[in-house]
């Protein structure tokens, strides 16, 4: 068996639907051994598409052909504004830019298709960010994770310095797990 061949490119506003799609793919399955169906949809409050990363050209698409055809594998990226996370519905955001100096970059909204977990996709979007925050002169990053995505990050060698349990509308419970790395 050939392992799949992953390349990437920066996101277009013509791949929004192509993202949405592949957001609430991963989503409604990746969640699953996690989190509760109530739970899923609390999570939910606060995650889906930031038009603002695609407007700043720093969210990234994977792909890969198959049977002849390329598909989306999986999104994600960096922010240099100072929002956290969440999408253009969420509550609170903050699109000011960060100050490189004296500000951490953001990993952003990353989701696999379902079809193509434990391949590396996460492992790459989070070096895709990680490359171009330093780039772009950011020295620390940081990302509000989700449980799921949590054993990743702390592979990849982000540590917690916060957790926030919110209230969803439906009840229940969404945590949110702040992480930062040295870059």
């Amino acid at each position: 068996m050939t392992h799949p061949v992953f390349t990437h490119r920066l996101a277009e506003n013509s791949d929004i639907p192509a993202i949405i799609a592949l957001m609430q793919a991963s989503i409604a399955e990746n969640m699953k051994d996690f989190l509760s169906a109530e739970e899923i949809k609390a999570a939910q409050e606060t995650m889906g598409l930031d038009t603002t990363l695609i407007e700043d050209q720093t969210y990234f698409m994977i792909e890969t052909v198959c049977d002849g055809e390329t598909v989306a594998v999986g999104c994600g990226g960096w922010g240099k504004r100072r929002t956290l996370y969440g999408g253009d519905h969420t509550k609170g955001r903050d699109d000011s830019f960060a100050d490189a100096a004296t500000d951490a970059a953001r990993i952003r909204a990353m989701y696999t298709h379902p079809d193509w977990t434990r391949q590396g996709i996460g492992a790459l979007l989070l070096e895709l960010g990680e490359n171009a925050a330093r780039d772009a002169g950011f020295r620390t990053i940081e990302l509000g994770s989700t449980l799921p995505g949590e054993p990743l990050y702390r592979a990849k060698g982000y540590r917690e310095f916060d957790r926030v349990i919110e209230v969803a509308a439906n009840g229940s419970r969404n945590t949110i797990i702040s992480m930062r790395k040295t870059l």
